[in-house]
């Protein structure tokens, strides 16, 4: 696992754009079907905004018709982390970044085979290293 990586607010806001900061360090949403990655279809990683760590290999992505670039399983359970949300009066399971702890998006359990389970990420949180 990489070593974790912590940055004041500031830092942060000199980093990312101001959306990128509302979604990855304030837990915001962007909206559905706005997003640069929901129905990308190119080939590549998917990296955290923040710090560079690897997340979703575009292989696993798979169009949830939610709006949000949706995959499977990531490429290392130990490249995320997650935690109970239990904003909005709603019980989600909340994914971040295991390395900077950026907010990306929820899973689900409704997803398709083989993990029977939806990443449904913000594409603000994401960047696509595109394969060559």
């Amino acid at each position: 696992m990489s070593e974790k990586i912590e940055r004041s607010d500031g830092e942060w806001k000199e980093i990312l754009t101001s959306d990128q900061y509302q979604v990855c360090r304030e837990k915001g949403t962007e909206r559905p079907f706005s997003g640069q990655y929901h129905d990308c279809k190119d080939t590549g990683v998917y990296v955290c905004v923040c710090c560079g760590q690897p997340l979703f290999d575009s292989e696993t992505k798979f169009d949830s018709g939610t709006g949000w670039p949706s995959f499977y399983t990531p490429i290392d359970i130990n490249n995320v982390a997650t935690e109970t949300d239990n904003s909005l009066f709603m019980r989600r399971t909340e994914v971040m970044c295991g390395r900077c702890d950026s907010h990306l998006g929820h899973v689900f359990e409704d997803g398709p085979p083989p993990t029977g389970l939806r990443y449904c990420m913000n594409s603000l949180s994401l960047d696509l290293k595109k394969s060559e």
